[in-house]
């Protein structure tokens, strides 16, 4: 066995039954009731219409575009990256269980690698280290000074995690030598560095304000350290990205403010750490930061799913308005409304740290948020201004180059309404009539992919294979595939199976891994309490199988509209139709004559005549 953890299952339930998985997945992913289920955006593909269903009654999840599904184990694992034993420990802190001693099988040779587990410990030591100094009555003072200076409070200080990094070379390796742990842990953090003429290690971060970066749960993945001396170079560094840190997908604050952002459906980003912590000081708890970076398709995932508004507040330079035309084109497709406010039509300050601390700052900073203009407004007042007192040619030019980088952005794949908008902004900045306009779109390069976008799955399926889950969200079903819907839907049709018709749904039947997977616990588990799906998904070891199951029972759930009777009839005709393939793959015994090949056309032939061509068409309602 791999380097695994073994548990007892009693835990997994007890832990499983204490999650609620509304809540688990609604602080990721903001959800919306729909009947007895939640919808939402699927954050395992590139969603833009709720396609991710929650079911609470079932206490399961699934996606009927990329088939993704499973339990609130699997979401956990897939969506936060953690292996099976780090979301067992992260669900039981959640829900206050304390979990029964572990024991570690050997590892094997070859797999001695530092996990991500280990570098999400590495970083946590490392933030629990800056605090301590921070706290220190010497090590910290300088750091604390500047906290004061600035006007943070200690309440920031303690719910942003801030800390400090001594003025040596070994502070934080010293300290990871009396926990005796494994330095190679914090060197692939960015931690620790390795000197090329001697090998010795030294600390990366030193006499530094340090911002500890979090992902959205809260666990710190990465660091921000300010100088505190002014001749130190730079005034800012960043920890490099590594397997938990991806900086174009992170957002300073998030874990934070995840919550006030869902519940206004507004998230509004600041250009640095210091004004998303003053913003949250005054009351404004739904703010977050880029981290020194532009705005990128990943953080318009991250925050499309979360709320349905997002206000850039940028400076009013030359900067701010690159960064607002950045931004213009990363949202240009997104199902979210992006506006851009600026602090130079409401104040001199130049940024909202600065702004906060006045009298009345948190009044002004407000207004210029409600006074946001949308960013393609933006963007097209900043396009007229530049033709300003120009002829018709140049403002043709203008938005014929407007017009075709809209085409490339995905233009003919905005919605209506809001495509509407775009061709009245145009026409109205060439000075021509909206309809010229709309006859030009199409001549443009037309609409290509996004960029940063992932390929279109729709063209992905038709060009060549679909992977299994998706297949099984979408494609045809096999007939024993079809079988395995219906017992996950029904586990009492199991019982009807005879030896020969468990033959069936025998692993080795199935064409890939998540599905043998799946058929074996289904047979393991006949007759026993753990055949409900519920129970069933915890036996499975991979995501994979448990997105399967989970989309299999899904989909034959919706197709056979929740009714019992239409089930069974469904269950039994596709039996028939697999004992008739079972029968057709059988070879004829050697030296078989030709009335025994005839007689098998005939069989086949009455069975197609009684039950119809396609057994596997699901019976509709009342029988019809």
């Amino acid at each position: 066995m791999s380097n695994q953890i073994w548990q007892d299952d009693g835990d997994k339930q007890r832990v499983r039954d204490a999650s609620d998985i509304i809540r688990i997945i609604g602080e990721v992913v903001a959800l919306k009731p729909k009947g007895r289920e939640y919808a939402g955006l699927c954050p395992f593909h590139d969603d833009h219409n709720p396609s991710m269903a929650v079911v609470p009654h079932k206490q399961i999840f699934h996606c009927f575009v990329c088939g993704t599904g499973g339990d609130v184990f699997t979401f956990v694992r897939k969506f936060h990256k953690m292996e099976f034993r780090e979301a067992l420990e992260y669900l039981a802190q959640r829900a206050g269980i304390e979990l029964k001693p572990r024991r570690r099988e050997a590892v094997e040779p070859g797999q001695e690698g530092i996990s991500r587990s280990q570098i999400h410990e590495a970083n946590a030591v490392a933030a629990e280290f800056f605090k301590a100094i921070y706290n220190h009555a010497e090590h910290g003072r300088s750091a604390r000074t500047i906290v004061e200076q600035r006007g943070i409070s200690l309440a920031m200080v303690e719910k942003f995690g801030i800390g400090a990094s001594p003025d040596r070379f070994d502070g934080l390796l010293m300290t990871i030598g009396k926990k005796r742990m494994d330095p190679r842990a914090f060197t692939e953090a960015g931690l620790l560095r390795t000197k090329l003429e001697t090998g010795h290690m030294y600390d990366t971060f030193r006499n530094r304000l340090m911002f500890p970066i979090s992902d959205m749960i809260g666990r710190t993945i990465a660091f921000g350290g300010r100088k505190i001396d002014e001749e130190d170079e730079p005034k800012y560094l960043n920890s490099p990205e590594s397997r938990v840190f991806n900086k174009s997908a992170t957002l300073f604050g998030l874990a934070q403010a995840s919550r006030a952002i869902q519940v206004q459906r507004t998230a509004v980003i600041t250009e640095g750490y210091t004004d998303t912590i003053a913003c949250h000081q005054a009351g404004l708890e739904n703010v977050v930061a880029t981290l020194g970076t532009a705005l990128t398709r990943e953080h318009a995932v991250v925050l499309r799913r979360l709320c349905d508004r997002v206000v850039l507040l940028f400076d009013g330079d030359d900067a701010g308005q690159r960064a607002a035309d950045r931004a213009a084109e990363i949202f240009f497709a997104e199902p979210i409304d992006v506006v851009v406010a600026t602090l130079d039509k409401v104040t001199d300050a130049k940024d909202p740290d600065e702004l906060l601390k006045r009298e009345g700052g948190l009044e002004v900073l407000q207004k210029a948020i409600a006074s946001g203009v949308d960013v393609l407004r933006y963007r097209f007042a900043r396009v007229a201004r530049s033709v300003e007192g120009g002829g018709i040619a140049v403002r043709s030019r203008a938005v014929e180059e407007e017009v075709a980088r809209l085409a490339d952005l995905g233009l003919s794949d905005v919605e209506p309404v809001r495509r509407r908008m775009i061709i009245r902004e145009l026409a109205r900045l060439a000075d021509i009539g909206e309809e010229t306009i709309a006859r030009a779109i199409p001549v443009a390069r037309g609409a290509r992919r996004r960029p940063g976008a992932p390929p279109d799955t729709t063209a992905s399926m038709n060009e060549g294979p679909a992977t299994s889950i998706t297949r099984l969200a979408n494609g045809p079903l096999r007939t024993i595939e079809a079988l395995l819907g219906c017992a996950l839907c029904d586990p009492s049709l199991l019982a009807t199976l005879d030896e020969n018709a468990r033959a069936i749904l025998a692993p080795r039947r199935f064409e890939t891994p998540d599905l043998q997977e799946l058929a074996g616990a289904v047979l393991d588990a006949l007759g026993t309490s753990a055949s409900d799906l519920g129970s069933l998904l915890p036996m499975l070891a991979t995501t994979e199988a448990q997105s399967a199951a989970t989309i299999l029972q899904a989909r034959t759930d919706r197709e056979t509209t929740s009714d019992p009777d239409r089930l069974r009839r469904h269950w039994t005709e596709c039996l028939r139709q697999a004992h008739l393939e079972s029968e057709r793959a059988a070879p004829l015994a050697s030296g078989a004559d030709t009335d025994a090949l005839l007689a098998r056309i005939a069989q086949a032939a009455g069975r197609s005549q009684r039950f119809g061509g396609d057994l596997k068409v699901y019976p509709r309602p009342n029988g019809r």
